[in-house]
Parts: structure tokens; C-alpha cells; sequence
């Protein structure tokens, strides 16, 4: 749910694509905010559509900015995260991230909310129940505080990130929004370094 993960899409699209057969690409989601039911805050209600129109102008991102009227924004994004977790246990972790993200970006739909996440999960078609059941579990729960808390201990500087691990090694990747190239590149030096 982080609008730099949307913008930057393409180009982690491309990366992962051309990623050399000898690295192996693991996803985690970041957690971002813990659960809340409370509306978000003016001011982020007032910052987040300007960094939309900002990524927008820069990367020509598509948003819909009907989100912000036609949805009770709140600053909650431990659910999707769940739902994505929830969803690579029946092999469709890519899928609900894709998901989950035109939902919110371009279909004004809310991911802090359950029903929403459960609609993509039929939409995905998913085994309804067992989403259902998943997303609610304590297992999806302690998986989701392990990935939360390894993205916490990674030498990150913001979503999204790219860290490559070698020899126990954890090097942040060069990100480049507009360019799968110069992470390449990157990733291609510490592979070949001492």
C-alpha cells in the first residue's frame, strides 16, 4: 500500500524478470502501519494525494483520486499484508499484491478493510473459507510480525527496498524509479565482489 511501491511497479516488474538465475527473489511485506480503526489524520489526508500527484508527475503512475472521497481512509495496512501472506498460502502471493494494489490505486477501493480483501481473494479465486480463515489466524499473524520485524532489522531506507543477502551479508540495492538497470548493475557488482 505504499504509493512509491505502486509507482515504482514497473520497474521492480522488469527487475525481477531480468534478475540473474543465480539469485533467488524473496518478497516480505514491510508492515508500514499496524492496525487501526481510527480516520486517518488530516494532515496525512492532505499529504498522501500531494506524494500520489508527485509520483504521478514523475513516473506517470495512473491514480484515482476518487479514493479520497469515495473511502474512510485510515492509516492501516496491516490487513492487506495479512491477505497477501493469507494468499501465498494457496499460491497467489504476487497475485494479491497486484491486487491489492489496483484496488486501491485505481478502483477507490479501501485495503484496511476486510471485505474489500475478501472480495479479491474471489476475484483471485481463492478458496474463500480458507482466505477467510487464514487472514484471521494466528499463524498469518506471527508471520507477519517475522517479516515486519526482519524488514525492521534490514539495512533499508524507506519502502520499497531492495537488499541483497550474501554470505549472511544484507546490502542495500541501488533503486532507481525510473530504471531497472542501475539496480542490476548493482546487484551484478556485489555479486561478483570479494
Amino acid at each position: 500500500m505504499c504509493s512509491w511501491c505502486w509507482g515504482f511497479r514497473p520497474v521492480s516488474d522488469r527487475l525481477c524478470a531480468e534478475l540473474p538465475d543465480s539469485v533467488r527473489l524473496v518478497k516480505i511485506v514491510g508492515g508500514l502501519a499496524p492496525d487501526s480503526d481510527q480516520p486517518m489524520s488530516p494532515e496525512l489526508l492532505e499529504k498522501i494525494p500531494q506524494g500520489w500527484t508527485r509520483i504521478q508527475g514523475m513516473l506517470g503512475t495512473e491514480f484515482n483520486f476518487d479514493y479520497w472521497t469515495k473511502c474512510k481512509p485510515r492509516r492501516s495496512t496491516y490487513p492487506a499484508c495479512r491477505a497477501v501472506l493469507a494468499a501465498g498460502n494457496q499460491d497467489k502471493y504476487d497475485e494479491m499484491t497486484d491486487a491489492i494494489q489496483r484496488a486501491y490505486y485505481l478502483r477507490a477501493m479501501n485495503p484496511s478493510d476486510l471485505d474489500t480483501l475478501e472480495t479479491l481473494a474471489t476475484e483471485l479465486g481463492l478458496d474463500n473459507g480458507r482466505f477467510a480463515s487464514d487472514i484471521r489466524s494466528d499463524d498469518i499473524e506471527q508471520a507477519l510480525r517475522q517479516q515486519v520485524q526482519l524488514a525492521r532489522n534490514s539495512p533499508i531506507d524507506g519502502f520499497p527496498s531492495l537488499v541483497l543477502e550474501r554470505d549472511g551479508e544484507l546490502t542495500t540495492v541501488t533503486r532507481d524509479y525510473k530504471d531497472h538497470r542501475p539496480s542490476l548493475a548493482h546487484i551484478a557488482s556485489l555479486l561478483s565482489g570479494p
